[in-house]
């Protein structure tokens, strides 16, 4: 696996690829690369082993990994003290949720360090957070508009953060669930204008489209009208598969963008 180390100011966040050829293949991570060095960080190729040298770091874990499990992976990161940083919803939901179980369910902890064997047992050290809070958080969403070389001036955008970002609110700590506003400030930011509308928190049906399409079907027009209906001309969101699933089985009226697109878009990246 690779690291992919930057540096902003005295700040050192470590990227956590998987296997660097799968991960470099894929254009919503190149761009966030290309996002990074645009807002200052400096990027440079490292390979590290278990040392206690990345403390203060922060990883993305994403793809496959050849030598290892995620749970292993994640035990190498605790090991030198860094953060996982997660590039969606989906997985952030997963890992962050897991994380917790590690941390307050005594028998989900005791079989999964039972199975993985590890050095020493893993108890949900691992602090996990999501690109979107790294930009909110680390980067500063001012510091974005500064970087901003093509506002997106005139574009109506409509959040669209779905049922994994947010929920459960106790565990993932990520915004209001109720009234979110980091991807209406993050849209605000690359200089377009959020659009609020009723669904944007709702599931579009993403899981059950193999098995019951109709019902997705409906769940993704029904988001795709909201939003619409509220003057929304294109959505964003944080999750691949919400992105797939409102492109696949909406009605078209309203196109749907990853978060990085229009980030590097921005940026004079893309």
């Amino acid at each position: 696996f690779g690291f992919e180390p930057v540096k902003l100011g005295t700040q050192f966040f470590v990227i956590f690829t998987g296997i660097d050829c799968e991960f470099f293949h894929f254009d919503l991570n190149l761009r966030m690369l290309e996002e990074l060095g645009n807002m200052g960080f400096m990027l440079y190729n490292q390979v590290q082993s278990r040392t206690d040298e990345l403390a203060g770091k922060t990883f993305v874990l994403t793809g496959t990994l050849a030598t290892m499990t995620r749970d292993e992976a994640s035990e190498l990161i605790k090991k030198n003290g860094g953060k996982l940083l997660t590039l969606c919803s989906a997985c952030h939901n997963v890992i962050k949720r897991t994380n917790e179980d590690m941390k307050t369910n005594a028998d989900i902890a005791f079989r999964a360090n039972n199975y993985l064997k590890l050095d020493e047992a893993y108890a949900g050290e691992t602090e996990v957070i999501h690109y979107l809070e790294l930009l909110r958080d680390y980067v500063g969403f001012d510091k974005i508009k500064e970087k901003v070389v093509n506002p997106l001036k005139g574009k109506k955008i409509g959040a669209y953060y779905g049922c994994l970002l947010l929920r459960p609110s106790s565990v993932l700590a990520f915004d209001n669930p109720e009234n979110p506003t980091i991807i209406e400030d993050f849209i605000k930011a690359i200089g377009a204008t959020p659009v609020v509308y009723a669904m944007r928190n709702e599931c579009c049906g993403a899981y059950v489209s193999l098995t019951t399409n109709d019902l997705a079907k409906k769940r993704c027009e029904s988001v795709l009208k909201s939003a619409s209906d509220a003057g929304a001309e294109m959505l964003v969101t944080a999750c691949p598969l919400c992105m797939y699933n409102l492109t696949e089985n909406g009605n078209g009226t309203v196109g749907v963008k990853y978060f990085t697109e229009l980030l590097a878009e921005a940026l004079g990246v893309k």
